[in-house]
């Protein structure tokens, strides 16, 4: 019982930063979707938007906090 609420402040935290970090910055956080390899298509009245590059980041991004959480 003592594992779940190490994990569940663990998760508090990172909800908590996230909050905070969306706070400061009003616009989003400047940098992610607009990495160079993100795909933007405009036309007359439409417009596509893939994050690929984007998606990556923070897919390794997680993999590497949850592998680390892992090994504890």
């Amino acid at each position: 019982m003592a594992e779940l609420g190490k994990y569940l402040l663990i998760i508090g935290i990172v909800i908590a930063a996230t909050g905070a970090c969306l706070l400061f910055f009003k616009n989003g956080i400047p940098f992610l979707g607009k990495l160079p390899g993100d795909i933007i298509i405009q036309r007359k009245n439409f417009t596509f938007y893939f994050p690929v590059v984007t998606s990556i980041l923070i897919s390794i991004l997680l993999s590497l906090i949850f592998y680390f959480l892992g090994r504890k």
